[in-house]
């Protein structure tokens, strides 16, 4: 069995879709679903039921929704003995609104309990961290905690891009190290965008690639997922089937792409894979569908 180590958020989902066109300034009839989120809780719930050994490192409020999170993870497998839960910090909360067909309108993030993971804070565990085969960060942590990754992990590093706003902590980070490095980054087209200061994902992805990163996967919505390395580049269609929700989906992607790569799959094969664990994702109400489970190598 691989193991993993996850570095990230955890949060309460409150997904809202609309059941019909968006009226601002009003209420909007609609469905709210309320579950367990978090990019790096999302990465690591489906790395747990793709079948890896998964260890979650992240930060839990004293508050209600910090206990239930806390929990949740346990009950599904994610180990959590590494995550801590602090005083008089409110745990992590994120709030999106979809439209009708499943697509984000606009969300909000509230991730300030993983300020908390610092440098120093990583380092107590690092011993730990430097066991797992794999690690796996999401940029809700500082730019500062992801240099020092970058800088003290032994097994191959995949980041996920988060947000455009978080996005840049990587590229940032990138160019402090003494010898910038990245086996995988995985970004949406905004992101991708937004941090290189591109027109193209082409463009972006040789941009990422000149900044340090190995392995590039740019997901383009609808339009599937744009791959590159040094030496090859692919573009893959999205995989057909019905969208009701598209929160989770980037995360089952890479979790997707990470397992698929532990377990020998060849670039850029890996991205398929990572494809079809979106396309479960894609299906379900859930920010993690226990489907994901079924899908075969």
């Amino acid at each position: 069995m691989i193991s993993v180590s996850v570095i990230g958020g955890a949060n309460v989902d409150m997904s809202a879709t609309l059941a019909d066109a968006f009226i601002a300034a009003d209420s909007n009839p609609g469905h709210i679903e309320v579950g367990y989120g978090g990019v790096a809780r999302n990465i690591a719930h489906n790395l747990v039921l793709l079948g890896a050994k998964t260890q979650l490192l992240t930060i839990f409020g004293d508050d209600l929704f910090g206990g239930l999170l806390h929990d949740y993870c346990k009950q599904q497998g994610i180990d959590v003995h590494l995550s801590e839960r602090v005083s008089g910090v409110r745990s992590g909360i994120y709030l999106c609104m979809n439209n009708s067909g499943g697509e984000m309108i606009a969300a909000v993030a509230d991730t300030e309990a993983i300020k908390a993971i610092t440098p120093e804070w990583l380092a107590k565990r690092s011993g730990e961290i430097n066991q797992s085969e794999f690690i796996v960060a999401d940029t809700n942590i500082g730019e500062d905690a992801i240099r020092w990754l970058m800088e003290n992990v032994t097994a191959p590093l995949f980041i996920d891009g988060v947000s455009t706003t978080k996005a840049h902590r990587v590229v940032n980070a990138l160019r402090k190290v003494k010898l910038p490095y990245l086996h995988t980054l995985k970004l949406n087209l905004k992101e991708a965008l937004a941090v290189t200061e591109t027109a193209t994902y082409a463009e972006a992805a040789q941009r990422l690639l000149d900044l340090g990163v190995a392995h590039v996967y740019i997901t383009l919505s609808g339009e599937g997922v744009y791959c590159r390395t040094a030496a090859e580049e692919w573009l893959f269609p999205a995989l057909p089937g019905e969208i009701v929700n598209t929160t989770g989906a980037g995360d089952a992607f890479l979790a997707g792409v990470v397992y698929a790569h532990a377990k020998g799959i060849d670039f850029p094969q890996t991205a398929q894979y990572g494809l079809m664990a979106a396309r479960a994702t894609l299906m379900s109400l859930k920010a993690v569908n226990p489907d994901i489970a079924n899908i075969l190598l």
